[in-house]
């Protein structure tokens, strides 16, 4: 099988870059890894070298190009169908599947306000109203998984999957914002901040040098 190669941005911003990240490494599946600094004049043309999207993450597998984090996603779960990145059970699947949805389309303002920052020193920042709304929603989507789903090990499905995969970057802002509203929240976050996967994407982000004035919130 040809290598896998995935393009993607500053670990410390690059949140759409983690979610594909993390679930091949939490899978074991080895892959090359390039790293394109964002917001710099060589930006655009370093990611067209590697996709005509203009955007990171990008998969390469042999000839295919792969672009589109939830797309990655879902293309490694059809090639690696052993690995079970979505949960074994149909009513689970479509939750799961849901729900990740949700995340790649809505949250934007979330994102915007808290956007993700290994680096930042936890602290809280001013919330606007839609943005507490998000935080509401997030929160009872992880409560609701867990207690449907969950009883199978501390993840949203019980075992690790592209939904865990696509929150992973929540729960990071969930700590650099101090957005926790309960013990059910701190729990999960905890779970995903814990894992291999992640401290090794974390200890490569704090190492970067790269800064985004933009996503450098007071």
């Amino acid at each position: 099988m040809s290598t896998l190669h995935l393009i993607i941005g500053n670990k410390n911003y690059s949140s759409w870059s983690l979610r594909p990240w993390m679930a091949m490494t939490m899978a074991g599946i080895p892959f090359r890894e390039t790293v394109i600094p964002l917001d710099t004049p060589k930006t655009k043309s370093q990611i067209a070298e590697h996709s005509g999207a203009g955007r990171v993450p990008v998969l390469h597998h042999g000839k295919l190009v792969i672009w589109d984090s939830l797309a990655i996603l879902e293309y490694l779960a059809e090639t690696f169908p052993e690995k079970k990145f979505w949960p074994v059970g149909k009513t689970a699947r479509a939750v799961a599947r849901a729900i990740s949805n949700e995340m790649h389309s809505g949250f934007t303002s979330l994102r915007d306000v808290c956007p993700m920052n290994i680096r930042r020193v936890p602290k809280s920042v001013p919330l606007n109203d839609t943005a507490k709304a998000d935080i509401a929603r997030i929160e009872n989507v992880w409560r609701e998984c867990r207690a449907k789903f969950g009883k199978g090990g501390p993840f949203l499905f019980g075992k690790f999957s592209i939904a865990d995969a696509m929150y992973t970057p929540v729960a990071s802002r969930f700590s650099t914002y101090l957005l926790a509203s309960n013990d059910d929240t701190r729990a999960y976050v905890a779970t995903i901040l814990a894992t291999p996967a992640f401290k090794l994407w974390q200890e490569a982000a704090l190492r970067e040098s790269w800064i985004i004035p933009a996503d450098e919130v007071d």
